[in-house]
């Protein structure tokens, strides 16, 4: 006998894990039979998305605007590589990878996932085909007050590789953003742009959230949370007074240029470098990938066009347990400096007050023209949403971290 269960959202923000989970049961987030989703993908308030079996080299970037994306790779392959058990990517080539996960998400606020409805992103021809659900023991209503959306954001040692990735679905014009109502494979395009990487299927190189509406915390809640729930502090761990903090459509933070216990104050990726594989963790020499920066008396450096950088923001941060975060680019209206991220920052992320926050680490590239970099420039804004549901685990305390506490870190695979 089926069971009969009901998810009904009411406020709007970021789905916490024990409503991604309901999704997944209800079969609005599906995978493949041979390939069933596993507990270990989810996140507070995000769920990691796996690669498929097969990798297509194409000629470039695209956005199917007024088509599918395979049709688009028809079109732009050169080639296909098996994943199953495991194939280089080279640097600066461009691969799309069809993810085991698919969504269905709804159209309107009320979903029985036994009579789906159709989205505006389903064809006549797909009419009737009937998938299984993650549980098919279950049978489920969603009621929402607007319809669910989506976005996609590379993972935390994603971004550290400088591996470029951008989730792609079917008629969208925009990477990362899933509409309400799409029914369909979710695919990822993937660069690998400073080492080339050896994947295998079922590796999680980005993430997706889930959304009810869209909710940003304006600046005067930004520094209100900051007064009873602190979110930025000083180096040493001190919640910064809330008169120092710089807010305008969110919350700005600067790069540090003071060396660590080691005098180091960033990375700077190797050209040449050898083959990474991205099942072994704890393993590469950083040495052998890595040139370390040491900080300078005069607190400024200058980045080479086009090299690739890591390093750590000055402010420490914490997300609290009712809200989630993302970092996106602070734009200077340059054009020369690009900062990409990996983005999101879960609930939890940089612990209790008392353990006095974790810094952001920031991957950095210059573009055409050598860029003047000075200790405490601005360089990238937190924008801050509401979770619907205080999350069933926490950041860093229920879930194993690689990042939680951290200082200036490489990714994982690298030895400390």
């Amino acid at each position: 006998m089926k069971k009969e269960e009901q998810l009904s959202i009411r406020t709007r923000g970021i789905l916490p894990i024990q409503y991604i989970k309901t999704l997944c049961r209800f079969g609005i987030i599906r995978s493949e039979d041979s390939f069933p989703i596993q507990e270990n993908q989810f996140q507070p308030n995000s769920m990691d998305l796996r690669l498929g079996t097969t990798a297509y080299r194409v000629r470039c970037s695209f956005l199917p605007e007024n088509e599918t994306v395979e049709s688009k790779i028809q079109k732009l392959a050169l080639h296909s590589i098996d994943l199953e058990n495991g194939a280089v990517l080279e640097q600066n080539c461009t691969y799309i990878i069809p993810l085991l996960e698919r969504l269905h998400l709804p159209l309107t606020g009320r979903m029985i996932p036994s009579q789906t409805q159709v989205g505006q992103n389903y064809k006549k021809q797909d009419a009737g085909k009937v998938e299984p659900f993650f549980d098919p023991q279950v049978e489920g209503t969603l009621l929402t007050e607007e319809p669910l959306t989506a976005k996609a954001n590379p993972k935390s040692s994603t971004g550290r590789l400088d591996i470029f990735t951008r989730l792609i679905t079917d008629y969208s014009h925009r990477f990362e953003e899933i509409a309400a109502g799409y029914r369909g494979r979710l695919y990822l395009e993937v660069v690998p742009k400073s080492f080339p990487v050896r994947v295998k299927t079922g590796q999680r190189l980005n993430q997706l959230r889930m959304r009810h509406g869209v909710s940003v915390i304006g600046d005067q809640d930004i520094l209100h949370t900051h007064l009873k729930d602190p979110i930025l502090f000083d180096e040493s761990g001190k919640p910064l007074p809330v008169d120092t903090l710089n807010v305008k459509d969110g919350l700005f933070m600067r790069v540090s240029l003071e060396g660590n216990e080691h005098g180091i104050v960033g990375y700077k990726a190797k050209k040449h470098g050898d083959l990474i594989d991205l099942e072994l963790t704890d393993h590469y020499s950083i040495r052998d990938f890595w040139d370390p920066i040491y900080a300078r008396e005069d607190d400024y450096m200058i980045l080479e066009p086009e090299a690739f950088y890591i390093f750590s923001s000055k402010e420490r941060c914490r997300i609290p347990g009712h809200l989630a975060a993302e970092m996106v680019p602070y734009d200077t209206g340059s054009g020369e400096l690009r900062t990409h991220y990996a983005g999101f920052f879960d609930s939890g992320f940089g612990g209790n007050i008392k353990d006095g926050g974790a810094k952001a680490v920031l991957e950095v590239r210059s573009h055409d023209v050598p860029f003047l970099v000075e200790d405490g420039q601005t360089f990238f804004r937190m924008v801050f949403e509401p979770n619907t549901e205080i999350p069933d685990v926490i950041y860093g305390k229920n879930l194993k971290s690689n990042y939680q506490g951290q200082a200036l870190k490489l990714g994982k695979h690298f030895k400390d």
